[in-house]
């Protein structure tokens, strides 16, 4: 079973959003259906832009916390350039 962190973007609301789930089909589609976290309840285009993968859910859970206390978009499209 694998885990995933994962960056997705709303052109609409001009953001970004990381996460972390184990199916992450199901999360996009959640997230763009409106279920999903209550920060992307407000846009219907989420498009993943960027994912890792983890042997466990702590692992993830980590990176996510890492990534999310740089408070940085400008590392967010870093990291997302470092893989095109």
């Amino acid at each position: 079973m694998s885990f995933y962190v994962y960056i997705i973007y709303s052109a609409s609301l001009d953001m970004y959003y990381t996460g972390s789930c184990e199916n992450i089909d199901l999360r996009i589609y959640r997230h763009n259906n409106k279920s999903g976290a209550a920060t992307t309840k407000k846009a219907e285009d989420w498009q993943l832009m960027y994912k890792e993968i983890f042997d466990t859910r702590v692992l993830a859970e980590k990176r996510e916390k890492q990534i999310k206390n740089k408070k940085s978009k400008r590392y967010i499209q870093w990291l997302i350039s470092s893989v095109e």
